[in-house]
């Protein structure tokens, strides 16, 4: 995907990101933490989780075709570096959503036929869970923040006034 309606698809698909993965890493710590909210949620975490984590490599591959279509700069390049570390963090957040969605399944109605009650129900793989959750949650956070602020100066350091332009005659 290079244009959509006349404009890279990067600038628009980068929304997704900005918007999802911050939104799936909350929902990700809230279920790990409650088992409550775990299944109140269902399969729309690891649902989420999975549209986060292909937006990513939309996203980046978008960007790889703006960066060939734009002055090359040291903050466009610093940009393009810092995006291609977030695919891991969204491969975390899936792996880890489709864990507590699971665990959250296995201990609904706990049954020795249903594998992974036992196991789930662990006080220390629940910790872990919720440990994993909030690092992957908050480095996944963190790089999305990161990545944004070096793409907003690579398109808009030096691209407008700190004064207001004067208005025109036609409005």
């Amino acid at each position: 995907m290079t244009l959509v309606n006349g404009l890279p698809a990067h600038v628009l698909l980068v929304h997704l990101v900005v918007v999802l993965v911050p939104l799936t890493a909350l929902a990700l710590v809230l279920a790990a933490v409650s088992r409550r909210v775990a299944r109140r949620m269902g399969v729309v975490l690891p649902l989420l989780a999975l549209v986060s984590l292909v937006s990513v490599p939309l996203t980046t591959q978008a960007g790889e075709w703006l960066e060939r279509h734009v002055t090359d700069s040291a903050l466009v390049q610093r940009h393009a570096e810092l995006g291609d570390g977030l695919l891991p963090w969204a491969a975390g957040l899936f792996f880890l959503a489709a864990l507590v969605w699971w665990g959250a399944r296995a201990t609904a109605e706990p049954r020795p036929d249903v594998m992974g009650t036992a196991i789930w129900s662990a006080a220390p793989v629940r910790v872990a869970a919720v440990v994993l959750s909030l690092v992957v949650a908050a480095g996944a956070v963190v790089d999305v923040y990161r990545i944004g602020d070096s793409g907003a100066k690579a398109a808009w350091r030096d691209g407008f006034s700190r004064t207001a332009a004067p208005a025109s005659a036609d409005h």
